[in-house]
């Protein structure tokens, strides 16, 4: 059975347990659709500001349960063959997990893309950073869902081509490859923030230990999707589950 690629991408209310999608793009194949769908807690105002989707604008809008996008999705997912595909994919699985949704396999292309830059020469692994970096054109909007979907499926392509090249494999081979990836927490190994901003996290695991236990107990805390950091942290403090 031939594989599809459900490229999927949400705009939501907020970051934390408590919020949920607004709005909702995918491409599969022949499909390309984008919806804005009433939520249950009110659009944050921090979260208008990246999407620019307002509580008026989607007061008349129906629910995303049981709308045609929401079946299609479904029916999509429910086909073993299908793979779902998202920038920081845990993000939005736990988004459409609230939903109802559930995703089985999945690639994730933040950690394709760190995976692929081993001594993280790149600033920022966001999706509309690597649009510019890698000079990905679309005619889309950034943090509109469609246009960041489309921006996905470029940087889905490039990625994978990238690991057709470096292993040598076949293209079927790359998506497994990538779904590989995708399903283990990434192993971070430098600060781009904080006090430690350009250090290694080995380095700083040796001088200021407390930090890492510090920032642990920040992220864990958190509401919002930390398991690259959490996984990190884990491992550098020795605390990995056995």
């Amino acid at each position: 059975m031939q594989k599809k690629l459900l490229f999927l991408d949400t705009e939501t209310t907020g970051n934390e347990e408590k919020d949920y999608l607004c709005e909702i793009a995918y491409i599969c194949g022949d499909i390309k659709k984008e919806a804005m769908f009433k939520p249950q807690v009110p659009i944050t105002v921090g979260s208008m500001a990246v999407h620019h989707i307002t509580n008026k604008m989607v007061k008349d809008r129906g629910p995303f349960i049981g709308s045609p996008e929401y079946n299609e999705i479904k029916n999509l997912l429910a086909d073993e063959s299908n793979i779902f595909v998202a920038h920081n994919a845990m993000f939005d699985i736990k988004m459409i997990k609230k939903e109802g949704l559930d995703v089985k396999k999945y690639i994730c292309t933040l950690r394709v893309a760190r995976h692929l830059d081993p001594e993280e020469k790149i600033e920022s692994y966001r999706l509309q950073y690597l649009r510019y970096l890698l000079e990905i054109e679309v005619d889309g909007t950034a943090h509109d869902a469609l246009g960041d979907v489309l921006v996905l499926e470029q940087l889905f392509a490039r990625l994978q081509k990238k690991i057709m090249e470096t292993d040598n494999i076949s293209a079927d081979e790359a998506i497994e490859k990538m779904i590989e990836i995708s399903s283990t927490p990434s192993l971070i190994k430098s600060f781009k923030f904080g006090k430690h901003n350009g250090k290694t996290v080995a380095e700083v695991a040796k001088i200021d230990a407390g930090y890492l236990d510090w920032l642990l107990k920040q992220k864990m805390e958190n509401e919002g999707d930390e398991e690259d950091w959490i996984y990190t942290l884990r491992h550098y403090l020795g605390k990995l589950p056995i």
